[in-house]
């Protein structure tokens, strides 16, 4: 198919395009190119790109599409805190208007980057973590970003018709090395903090669960969806992830420990007791797409992303800066490259 992949030069997108093209894909990348440049390694190999604002997309530049792969977003919840309305705007309203546009041009599938963290404190503050949540959980969104990611869901549900078939994949938080790294996400700091400090530092008590999943991992799971039967996946919603990566985040540091050699774990618990906590079903994507399945784990990612951090030099200002999303961004709007809506100047 010839597919959109909006987001493509961001974490998750640097590694899903070669999976994609490696599928037999025609691959076409939109991206703003805010993380462009936040590269640690080797410069990742580049797809034709449309550079524009998602919140700027016409009709004509989805013409001729089978499918649209779409990522794009203000990534995280402390970038949707800190603009909530920006990230409404842009992860809602835009999402909801390029699913539309796609629908009016023709483009039959629709494959949304949603996320588990819809499920947010229902389950946790019910005292149920024992449980595993599905996708017939009630949803309970905790942060902007999430919220967003409910609403989208809702809509693309409203769209689908037997022109239009979206699928909504509920990745778990993802880990592992991309070349376009992010520092901000759990596995991914700890095991930086730890090359850097010898310390796997965790501010939380370390007992909030938390469901993990490899970023090529959905990288698969977005190509499987692509190569199934419609009828398999369309209109419907995907938790991404394996139970085995269900751990706290006490667990999560031990093995990050193990992975980085004279490593300590030090929890220091000021951020007290994080309500987002829940551990998560997967069999619901295995079941609709025979032989796919999360195969990486958390002990593997924690390694591999050791190795890359210390064979590409992994330094303080890097960690805590270039890989920082929330850290980019205000860099770029304090060098007057950004504007309050985050678009370029």
């Amino acid at each position: 198919m010839k597919v959109l992949l909006t987001g493509h030069q961001g974490y998750l997108g640097t590694v899903m395009a070669p999976v994609l093209q490696e599928a037999g894909h025609e691959i076409v990348g939109l991206d703003i190119g805010w993380f462009t440049d936040c590269v640690l390694g080797d410069q990742p190999a580049e797809v034709p790109t449309l550079r524009k604002d998602i919140r700027d997309i016409e009709l004509d530049d989805l013409t001729g599409f089978d499918a649209v792969v779409h990522l794009a977003a203000l990534s995280n919840d402390p970038v949707g805190s800190l603009a909530p309305q920006i990230t409404y705007d842009i992860n809602q309203h835009a999402s909801v208007r390029l699913a539309r546009l796609a629908k009016r041009a023709g483009v039959q599938r629709f494959c949304y980057a949603s996320t588990c963290s819809v499920y947010g404190a229902s389950h946790h503050e019910a005292g149920e973590t024992e449980g595993l949540v599905d996708e017939t959980a009630e949803l309970a969104p905790l942060t902007p970003y999430a919220i967003s990611k409910v609403n989208v869901e809702a809509e693309l549900a409203e769209l689908a018709d037997d022109d239009f078939s979206p699928t909504s994949l509920r990745n778990a938080t993802a880990f592992g090395f991309s070349p376009r790294l992010r520092a901000d996400i759990v596995l991914n700091n700890l095991v930086g903090h730890a090359v850097l400090s010898g310390e796997v530092l965790v501010m939380s008590d370390g007992t909030p669960w938390r469901p993990l999943v490899h970023a090529a991992d959905i990288a698969d799971a977005f190509a499987a969806v692509l190569a199934a039967d419609r009828d398999a996946v369309g209109d419907r919603a995907f938790n991404v992830g394996d139970e085995s990566n269900n751990l706290t985040v006490g667990q999560i540091a031990e093995l990050v420990a193990e992975a980085v050699p004279g490593a300590k774990v030090r929890i220091t618990g000021e951020h007290g007791n994080d309500p987002r906590s829940y551990r998560v079903d997967f069999a619901k994507i295995r079941a609709a797409l025979p032989g796919f399945r999360c195969t990486r784990s958390i002990a593997d990612g924690a390694r591999e992303l050791a190795e890359a951090y210390l064979r590409f030099g992994l330094d303080a200002e890097g960690f805590g800066q270039q890989f920082v999303r929330l850290e980019v961004l205000r860099r770029r709007q304090g060098a007057g490259q950004l504007d309050e809506a985050l678009r370029w100047t």
